[in-house]
């Protein structure tokens, strides 16, 4: 039999027999095994919350403006763009590439909206009988979505919650916007069809969605000319590599611009928060190293007359320090799963119920959201394993310092 595995078959044999080892040695077990079960719970859920927190807000950006967009090379920046001419070689026929969900063509416009009692600046969108509602219809409280056609045009038009409540509106109230063209007042009446409530108030406190032939005849446009057009891609992994194919299939005339540089203050926000999960992740594998190897050095005192046994039998250090690693590297295996079973519990808890709530005005989302991938999972479980053990090689050292003689005496 090999030393490896008499050692071990002797570790097993001593435990249940010697009734003052386990009196010492469990209660240090156990409390490496919950500090490392503790720790992967909170490594799990800050990666769930911050996953699910920047998808939530990432997909919430995008709805109100598409992944990519493209314009007039010239135009400056601000919300009234050069026209476009619809007629392009990649409209609609772009929408066939697998990694593009859809395309539609829009145009924005300044204005301040005027009721009786108050007046707000705001920005009117304009969109087609194309446009994609389905982030609107996810997030709206009240009413409908604007139906539009290609042959009439629609005056009904959907407004943010904040706006209804600043200027005292409800659906179906009138109200009317005045647009400036040409140093000249241009009124607009127009209906409220539906509101919306997304939570970005920098959104929420400014845009209306109408029918883009308002714009056009405000702008003295030609019924083919619009603002840009607004690309949606099936992921938004696939961002600066189709930003890239889309730039070099457009005219000379015409730029594309993706979100994150559209919004780059929001998404750089969303950056930052990766750092607070990193320190997260490190300390809490700090934690559960320290506390695996305060169990490890217990094992190694409590057994120190075997292993001065076992050495004067033959068995080399190096024998002897990898049983205690593989028996170390067990309970920190059972502390994983603990945490897994208990931190993928919870999560899945908090995705079906919402039970933990958040301020909206605060957060920009009512409620703690939560994503995992499996990958994750597996790298995370899989470096918490590795930097753990790698923790304990040093203090499995302490085993080459007992002396087989001084062990073998010590009673």
């Amino acid at each position: 039999m090999k030393f490896e595995r008499f050692i071990a078959h002797k570790l097993r044999q001593t435990q249940p027999l010697d009734s003052e080892q386990k009196r010492r040695t469990n209660p240090i077990i156990r409390i490496a095994i919950g500090g490392i079960a503790l720790g992967v719970v909170i490594m799990i859920l800050a990666i769930a919350i911050l996953t699910g927190f920047q998808k939530e807000i990432k997909s919430k950006v995008v709805g109100f403006g598409g992944h990519i967009d493209i314009t007039k090379f010239q135009s400056a920046d601000g919300y009234d763009l050069d026209p476009v001419s619809k007629e392009q070689d990649f409209y609609p026929t772009i929408d066939s590439l697998q990694e593009i969900a859809n395309i539609s063509v829009y145009a924005n416009k300044a204005g301040i909206l005027k009721t009786k009692d108050e007046i707000l600046g705001v920005v009117l969108k304009g969109v087609d009988q194309n446009y994609h509602w389905d982030f609107f219809e996810k997030n709206l409280v009240e009413g409908q979505i604007i139906h539009l056609s290609d042959s009439s045009k629609n005056d009904s038009v959907l407004i943010s919650e904040s706006i209804a409540n600043k200027m005292r509106l409800s659906i179906d109230d009138k109200l009317i916007i005045y647009f400036i063209q040409n140093q000249k007042a241009r009124p607009r009446r127009f209906y409220v069809a539906g509101i919306y409530k997304t939570g970005l108030e920098d959104f929420d406190n400014l845009l209306l969605l109408g029918d883009i032939k308002h714009i056009q005849k405000i702008n003295d446009w030609e019924p083919n000319q619009v603002g840009g057009f607004e690309i949606n891609l099936g992921s938004f992994e696939d961002l600066e590599r189709m930003d890239q194919i889309i730039y070099e299939n457009i005219p000379f005339q015409l730029k594309s611009t993706t979100i994150k540089q559209r919004h780059s203050d929001i998404f750089g926000w969303l950056e930052l928060q990766d750092v607070n999960v990193i320190i997260i992740i490190v300390l809490m594998i700090l934690v559960c190293g320290i506390n695996m190897t305060s169990a490890l050095l217990i094992m190694i005192l409590d057994r120190s007359q075997m292993i001065g046994i076992f050495k004067a039998l033959g068995a080399s250090n190096w024998n002897i320090r990898k049983i205690f690693l593989l028996h170390a590297s067990y309970l920190i295996g059972v502390g994983l799963l603990w945490g897994n079973l208990i931190g993928l519990g919870l999560a899945f808890i908090q995705l079906k119920t919402g039970f933990i709530t958040l301020d909206q005005e605060t957060y920009y989302i009512d409620r703690v959201p939560i994503h995992l991938e499996p990958m994750s999972l597996i790298v995370l479980n899989a470096c918490t394993m590795l930097l753990c053990v790698a923790m304990l090689i040093i203090p499995s050292y302490f085993i080459t310092k007992i002396s087989p003689v001084k062990a073998i005496k010590f009673d």
